[in-house]
């Protein structure tokens, strides 16, 4: 009797503690949270994972008491809420920063918890995800804390192309707290809660004088339309969740594995007679690429990563006959689809991602040229520019590309030319490829019979009309090889699905080496 009785306090003790630590700052800063329309670390976790397979990990560690009266009391799990569980079935490891804990600042023992699971997730393979929500480092720990940012960044980048990381933007994310996610693989943001800066406002406002608010400084805005930051933004929480779990149902665990297939009810066969009219016939004339995205992949299913950042050039995730394919598109809608600095790193970062994890890569390619003008060319366009050519060419995965209509000068070699180990090289009958558009070829090749012309203008147009008819068409390069096959637009998912299936096996390598070093 005495031995049950003992069994059953121990019981209860187990229970009092689980139930103290799932309180995390306690009820009244739970209120608070809620109060400001955000979930708790439990909550989030709860609706990330598939339901009932979150097993929590250290929900019994303790922050280090010290001799501050903020952290004289001892609460836990600390900062974060740490384990693993299922998404869409697969494994994933998460960490979730506790706001109601000290602000969910990152202690040592939040710096200790995180890093275990990044190493549970290393060794078994499986992708992470962290949900940020943090005021940064916690300063009454000092270097402790430091130290413990240091080894969360360490592990961001030796498993950087060895597992997908996911950060997930829920709160502040300030200081150091920025270069974590900066790291990870994709980024996801909040509306109106999510917000990350290395500095902010108050330091900015005595540093230099400027005023800005939390939201314009580093909010959803600036850092997916503007600096690039976030790949994605979503209105509330529990809908960025739901889209995290997409993305994970597209992407391998690791990079020893293959994308997971899902085999939908679209026919490998299906062609699209409607794409026949989508290139205009009029050169400048811009449509949307996005037609031909949707008309490829299966059942018009496809995540747009940096929707809102570049919009010059498209990049993103779908399906070909269940197979997942990652897309790179140039949008002749937006700025005629030209390459700039923006487009360079937004393609070249998805394009690495794509490689580091076995995801074949379809082109479609539309594009006059590299943007010119001083801005672009002081502010690195030659280097930023290279960062997409050396992406193409470092990378060995199956690569098919589909050209519709322009690919002039540098822009053409980059995007997936054979040049740089294209695989399989397409062309529309509408395709134009040569060393720059017409109009300013002429202007160069013929600028004496033009300037000595009575009708310049009426010159220049006919010489131009030549041009185009003589050299800029797809069967100039296809005589060389340099195009694999001019095809018939309508069977353009026949013709991609079939090359993909032929490179299914293929192997390719780098020469021997440390790593490169790429441009940055």
């Amino acid at each position: 009797m005495a031995i049950k009785r003992a069994a059953s306090e121990k019981m209860e003790e187990l229970q009092r503690l689980r139930d103290e630590a799932h309180l995390g700052g306690g009820q009244s800063r739970i209120d608070r949270q809620h109060g400001q329309g955000k979930l708790t670390a439990r909550e989030r976790i709860a609706v990330l994972m598939d339901e009932g397979s979150f097993q929590e990990l250290d929900p019994f560690v303790t922050n280090r008491s010290n001799d501050s009266k903020e952290t004289t009391t001892t609460y836990l799990g600390d900062a974060v809420v740490t384990g693993y569980g299922k998404v869409n079935g697969r494994t994933v490891f998460v960490f979730a920063q506790d706001f109601t804990v000290l602000g969910g600042s990152v202690s040592e023992a939040v710096g200790e918890k995180i890093c275990k699971v990044m190493d549970l997730a290393a060794k078994n393979g499986a992708p992470l995800v962290g949900l940020n929500d943090s005021g940064g480092a916690r300063i009454q720990e000092g270097v402790a804390s430091l130290a413990g940012y240091g080894e969360i960044i360490l592990r961001n980048a030796l498993l950087s192309g060895v597992i997908p990381q996911i950060s997930v933007i829920m709160g502040p994310a300030a200081g150091g707290a920025v270069y974590s996610p900066a790291l990870t693989d994709f980024i996801f943001m909040v509306k109106g809660t999510g917000q990350m800066y290395l500095t902010g406002p108050d330091v900015i406002k005595a540093a230099i004088g400027e005023d800005v608010t939390h939201e314009d400084l580093g909010g959803w805005l600036p850092h997916s339309s503007e600096s690039g930051v976030a790949h994605f933004v979503y209105d509330g929480e529990e809908e960025c969740l739901q889209q995290v779990r997409r993305l994970l149902g597209f992407l391998p665990q690791n990079n020893s594995d293959d994308p997971p297939f899902s085999l939908l009810p679209d026919s490998a066969d299906r062609e699209d007679p409607n794409l026949l009219n989508l290139v205009p016939e009029d050169p400048a004339q811009p449509y949307d690429m996005m037609q031909l995205i949707k008309s490829i992949v299966d059942l018009e299913d496809f995540v747009e990563v940096h929707e809102h950042f570049a919009k010059n050039i498209i990049v993103g995730l779908g399906r070909m006959a269940g197979n997942v394919v990652g897309i790179v598109a140039q949008q002749p809608k937006n700025m005629a689809g030209v390459l700039d600095i923006k487009a360079s790193i937004k393609a070249a970062r998805f394009v690495r991602f794509c490689d580091a994890f076995n995801i074949p890569i379809v082109t479609l390619i539309d594009v006059p040229g590299f943007l010119p003008g001083s801005d672009q060319e002081h502010r690195g366009v030659i280097l930023h520019g290279a960062k997409l050519l050396y992406a193409y060419a470092e990378a060995t995965v199956p690569k098919v590309s589909v050209l519709t209509r322009k690919a002039y000068g540098g822009a053409y070699i980059v995007m997936s030319s054979k040049h740089l180990r294209g695989d399989v090289n397409y062309a529309w009958p509408s395709a134009e490829i040569a060393v720059m558009g017409p109009d300013g070829a002429v202007n160069i090749v013929y600028r004496d019979e033009i300037k000595n012309s009575d009708n310049q203008e009426a010159t220049r147009k006919m010489l131009a009309e030549e041009y185009r008819d003589k050299f800029a068409n797809p069967y100039i390069a296809a005589s060389r090889g340099f195009i694999d096959d001019v095809i018939d637009p309508a069977e353009t998912r026949v013709k991609i699905i079939k090359a993909l299936d032929m490179l299914a096996n293929k192997r390719d390598t780098l020469p021997p080496k440390k790593h490169g070093n790429m441009p940055l």
